[in-house]
């Protein structure tokens, strides 16, 4: 019986994901991880007041969400400081790539990013047909000078850029950024990816100008908020790209319970002041942790910090390897040479002692 005729788009694809999540591995291994350190989820939780609000909203989940938003948009809005109509909600940051890619991206369009940057943008620019061209990290961080340069010449449609970076940490200033935006060629579209920007020292963002075509700025209240499960992310842009999504996006992605919640800690400012301490004092062990063990950790302006294990990737993933091993969650670059180094999330400090205990025998097994 033959089955259904699928694209020539999707047929060429595979059927993966662009990374294993640790729930795959716990099944793998028959044990749940006793750190989960790999993700950059928030494992202080979301406020107290989101979780009362996302309780409160379950016993009316036999509604439809709002399709708008509305009311997220809004408090949003304010914010920042722009309008409601400069704001778009969507299923995370990620299923938000997949509909700016839907919006720009065909077959044979060009695409920049960094070669080792977030898999799950590039994921979604192979699915609408899209050409990644990419340039090097340049002293472990995303190069602006770089990605402009190689737009220019590609005529690429489409730059990535996330400032802070996943997976190093690294951070430019919003100087350097401000003047990335104004080189952005014409006819592209700088695609800014600041999910981690409330963990970055002050000077790092620049401001948000809504009247700027050059640039759409992608937020999230996965990491700082702690509501990574619940997938609330949100774009800042001029009104016209903004309110584009509406032609693509999914109207009823972003559920009841999870607007709830979003609302909610949006408006627990005190609550998020609370983690950021917590982390940056995460940071501060992971980073004498390493030092211990003859380790460096790089300078970090987000929920992790990235370990550089002084030698090549072989020797990098053994050390991951046998991280997992003992039941600590971490992941690592996929690209040389970022690959060196492994990726630790801030946890709590029962985590940060497993990690500490797990991690010399890790080094002395993988050498």
């Amino acid at each position: 019986m033959p089955g259904p005729i699928f694209t020539p788009l999707v047929a060429s694809l595979p059927s993966t994901v662009p990374f294993v999540g640790p729930e795959t591995q716990e099944r793998a291994k028959g044990a749940e991880f006793a750190a989960r350190l790999g993700a950059n989820e928030s494992v202080f939780g979301p406020s107290p007041k989101a979780i009362a609000a996302m309780a409160a909203a379950a016993s009316e989940v036999w509604k439809y969400c709002d399709p708008e938003n509305h009311d997220l948009r809004v408090a949003l809005a304010a914010h920042h400081g722009v309008q409601p109509d400069n704001i778009m909600v969507g299923e995370g940051i990620d299923g938000m790539f997949g509909y700016l890619n839907r919006m720009l991206v065909e077959d044979g369009v060009t695409v920049v990013t960094s070669d080792g940057a977030y898999p799950t943008f590039n994921f979604h620019v192979a699915g609408f047909g899209g050409r990644l061209v990419k340039a090097p990290f340049v002293d472990d961080m995303e190069d602006p000078d770089s990605l402009i340069d190689l737009a220019r010449k590609e005529n690429a449609a489409l730059i990535y850029m996330a400032n802070p970076d996943n997976p190093m940490g690294s951070w430019h200033s919003a100087e350097k950024i401000q003047s990335m935006i104004e080189a952005v060629p014409d006819g592209a579209l700088l695609c800014l990816d600041e999910a981690y920007i409330e963990f970055a020292p002050d000077g790092t963002a620049p401001a948000i100008d809504v009247t700027d075509k050059r640039v759409i700025r992608f937020r999230t209240f996965s990491k700082a908020y702690g509501m990574a499960g619940a997938r609330v992310g949100y774009a800042i842009a001029h009104e016209d790209l903004a309110t584009a999504f509406n032609k693509v996006r999914n109207h009823f992605g972003v559920n009841r319970i999870a607007q709830a919640g979003a609302l909610a800690a949006l408006a627990d400012q005190e609550y998020l002041t609370k983690v950021w301490a917590k982390v940056a004092a995460s940071r501060d062990l992971i980073g004498a942790i390493a030092e211990a063990n003859g380790l460096q950790a790089l300078p970090s302006a987000t929920n992790f910090v990235t370990i550089d294990c002084g030698k090549d990737g072989a020797f990098a993933k053994r050390v991951l390897d046998e991280l997992i091993a003992q039941n600590i969650f971490v992941r690592m670059p996929f690209v040389a040479p970022q690959n060196r180094c492994i990726r630790v999330s801030a946890g709590l400090p029962e985590d940060m002692g497993l990690f500490a205990e797990s991690l010399p025998a890790a080094l002395a097994a993988a050498t």
